[in-house]
């Protein structure tokens, strides 16, 4: 992989998970009445079972680390999307094209994560309510648009990886 597909990658990882922990952490704390650190311990819970709840600011930390693993995740599974895709370098040549990716990927990512990884790893089915809609939705500014314009095509032209 070359240094700047590298450089993306980490980038996309970085605002990705900056973009959605600030959505994801806004909507705890102002619309849910909860607080930052349940979210992240919730995150965490995942891994660690209900204890988590119980860590506080240690299993906090740990959800948030999770976090950003698996912006990392859905950033290079993107990365390998493009560069084996000639459809989505192409598509997302243009900004309308970039949002119509996101479209379709924020909310590919949220329904992996909804329906398969997260109750693989809790044994718990999703719950579809007015919550799961909106994180439906926030994947797609919060999530896959960074991810998005990360990769964008006329950024990656200059690779010589296709």
């Amino acid at each position: 992989m070359s240094s700047d597909l590298l450089s993306r990658l980490l980038i996309a990882s970085l605002v990705t998970g900056v973009t959605d922990g600030l959505f994801s952490s806004g909507l705890a704390a102002f619309v849910y009445g909860s607080t930052v650190t349940r979210l992240w311990q919730g995150v965490a819970s995942t891994l660690l079972g209900a204890a988590a709840f119980e860590g506080g600011t240690r299993t906090a930390a740990i959800g948030l680390l999770m976090h950003f693993g698996v912006a990392f995740t859905w950033s290079a599974v993107f990365l390998a999307l493009v560069l084996s895709s000639s459809w989505i370098r192409s598509a997302e040549t243009s900004l309308a094209g970039a949002l119509m990716v996101a479209a379709v990927y924020g909310p590919l990512i949220w329904v992996v994560m909804s329906f398969g990884i997260v109750p693989l790893l809790t044994h718990r089915p999703p719950t579809i309510n007015i919550r799961w809609w909106i994180q439906f939705v926030g994947h797609i500014p919060f999530v896959a648009l960074p991810i998005v314009l990360s990769f964008k095509s006329s950024f990656l032209t200059s690779t010589s990886n296709f």
